[in-house]
């Protein structure tokens, strides 16, 4: 119990814990593999009153995946379901439906790019705005630019990402707004036409194009 709890709660690699416990990878992988078969009964939903919800998944240890819906005011926990994966439109809709059986009706819902996520939200809730996360764009737009990039238009795309979870009135809204679209005509072009496939530049084009993608739904507010 406690090399799970320590990989689960503490982030602890199964190298690390075989270097902690004395123990081999292959036992360690059975021992996980065990607690994740093991899976928790679902509780039994009332009627919610979240109005602004936070969803997002991820992979415990593949094929192993955990989706979890939280209240973006109160911060408290919705829902969460192991064995349920984010590309599945199917298993999506089997999280969602029960809740919406129950008379969820959220105005908005706030999610990563995951296209199954948003078309599922769409179909079940097609009245909700549907907000894209600021951190994840960020923090995978900074990652694509590196900490400190060679080339203008890299630096002062990473000067953009930089600026996300700043915005947080109309005003900036617009000035944020006014400085992508001043950096795509100076930039954009150039980047889409050019044939280099080297990491560091396919890297800037996917930024740019996550980036173009996002922004539509990227700064709604109540």
């Amino acid at each position: 119990m406690e090399w799970f709890r320590r990989w689960i709660v503490e982030g602890y690699s199964v190298r690390q814990l075989a270097l902690q416990s004395g123990h081999s990878r292959p036992w360690l992988y059975r021992l996980i593999d065990s607690f994740l078969a093991d899976t928790p009964t679902t509780p039994t939903l009332e009627p919610q009153p979240a109005q602004y919800l936070l969803f997002d998944g991820t992979f415990l240890h593949r094929p192993h995946s955990i989706v979890v819906l939280m209240d973006g005011q109160t911060h408290t926990l919705v829902r969460g379901q192991f064995g349920v994966r984010e590309n599945s439109e199917l298993e999506l809709r089997a999280f969602f439906e029960p809740m919406m059986d129950k008379g969820l009706q959220p105005r908005s819902f706030t999610v990563d790019g995951n296209r199954q996520v948003i078309r599922a939200l769409k179909i079940l809730w097609p009245d909700a705005v549907i907000q894209r996360c600021l951190v994840h764009i960020q923090r995978q737009g900074l990652s694509w630019c590196r900490n400190s990039p060679k080339t203008p238009y890299a630096r002062r795309l990473r000067q953009i990402f930089l600026q996300f979870t700043r915005i947080d009135t109309a005003s900036k809204r617009e000035a944020f707004l006014n400085l992508v679209a001043t950096w795509e005509v100076r930039y954009g072009a150039e980047i889409a036409a050019r044939k280099e496939t080297d990491r560091v530049f396919s890297d800037i084009k996917r930024a740019r194009s996550m980036l173009l993608r996002a922004l539509p739904d990227m700064f709604y507010w109540p």
